[in-house]
């Protein structure tokens, strides 16, 4: 069957991975439009930004059977000192012959922009979804989590990548979780008031705590691996739709003395929803939104920060606690944790301490192509 490769059919990049790996599988695509707006050069601030991005699709006789974007993040290779082009939405049938031919197409676009090697998958920033899964494939994903068979991460190395940045996805039992094995004398005194407080994410207040929450995320995460700091109009882009899906309870930023020092944000599970649309909404999207609210029982932990000065006072612990107590309150069942990168010890323990097991296995990959 002859193989092609397509630039720009934005149709049959939403529509590869469906044809790569079957409906029973367990990926969750973005939803479509939100897959639009990623790739729009006139929407996303990371291309107006001075970024570039194009994507790929390979077809089998005119089916589609993969996909691949190939962009650069001018913003993190000035920060980290890199030369590096990313690779992301690399989905692909078992078929070496189309892997091989994706990444060529992104290689030549690193190379092009001056890159000395190539790396992924980021869909499109480490402060998305960002990884190759390379243990747990039977496992469903939840929001913000990525999802691949296991011949990706093989492709990958028969293409000339080789893992790196080892990391982990979490899920927890609420039910059986012990928020109180969280606490410390410091979480305590976090907990009990004083100079503390707690404000809920609110959709009347919603633009005011978001912005105080890239305010802690930004200071928080500053000294991170391959993190770049948002910009208003980032986080905006990235996460202001959350306001219609939080749920208040489960999110908050934290303050001391007036001032917000600690962000958390947990969020209903979405991806049963996106997976019963098909990732489209259609006229029965509303229908399954419905369903959806009513029988939610799964929820994820997006992020949480702390501003570094007050690294080591409890404060994540006594958030991780107060959110693990109202999950249980607000009748979840289980709760995921997007990715940790294994040199996190301190988040590691703390996942330990709440009795979570290990969802997914992922690892980045990079090549040289200079």
């Amino acid at each position: 069957m002859t193989l092609t490769i397509r630039e720009g059919d934005f149709d049959a990049f939403f529509r590869a991975p469906f044809e790569a790996y079957g409906e029973a599988s367990p990926y969750v695509t973005p939803m479509r439009s939100d897959l639009a707006r990623y790739l729009d050069p006139q929407k996303n601030p990371l291309l107006t930004g001075g970024g570039a991005l194009r994507f790929f699709t390979a077809h089998r006789d005119g089916r589609p059977v993969g996909r691949i974007t190939a962009h650069v993040h001018p913003a993190s290779n000035v920060r980290h000192g890199l030369s590096r082009g990313y690779f992301g939405y690399f989905d692909v049938a078992d078929d070496l012959e189309a892997a091989r031919a994706l990444l060529d197409r992104a290689e030549g676009f690193a190379r092009d922009q001056g890159c000395a090697e190539l790396a992924g998958a980021f869909n499109l920033t480490a402060m998305q979804q960002i990884g190759v899964v390379t243990g747990g494939f039977d496992r469903a994903p939840y929001t913000d989590m990525v999802w691949n068979p296991p011949h990706t991460p093989r492709l990958l190395e028969a293409c000339g990548f080789a893992p790196f940045f080892p990391m982990s996805t979490w899920e927890f039992d609420v039910a059986s979780a012990d928020p109180a094995a969280l606490r410390n004398d410091r979480s305590g005194e976090v907990l009990a008031g004083g100079d503390w407080s707690f404000a809920p994410i609110r959709r009347r207040d919603f633009a005011r705590r978001f912005e105080e929450a890239r305010a802690c995320l930004n200071d928080g995460f500053m000294d991170n691996p391959m993190f770049v700091p948002l910009s208003a109009e980032e986080f905006a882009f990235q996460a202001g739709e959350m306001m219609w899906i939080l749920d208040p309870e489960v999110a908050a930023v934290v303050h001391r003395r007036g001032e917000p020092v600690g962000v958390i944000i947990c969020i209903p599970d979405l991806n049963p929803f996106v997976k019963a649309t098909g990732g489209r909404m259609g006229w029965t999207a509303p229908i399954h939104f419905l369903r959806h609210r009513l029988r939610r029982d799964r929820a994820v932990i997006i992020l949480y920060s702390v501003k570094r000065a007050l690294h080591g006072q409890g404060i994540n612990a006594a958030m991780l606690e107060r959110v693990v107590w109202a999950l249980k309150q607000r009748g979840y069942r289980t709760c995921g944790i997007t990715w940790i990168g294994d040199v996190n010890a301190a988040s590691l323990r703390q996942v330990e301490k709440l009795g979570a097991r290990r969802l997914h296995r992922l690892h980045l990959y990079r090549k040289d192509v200079a």
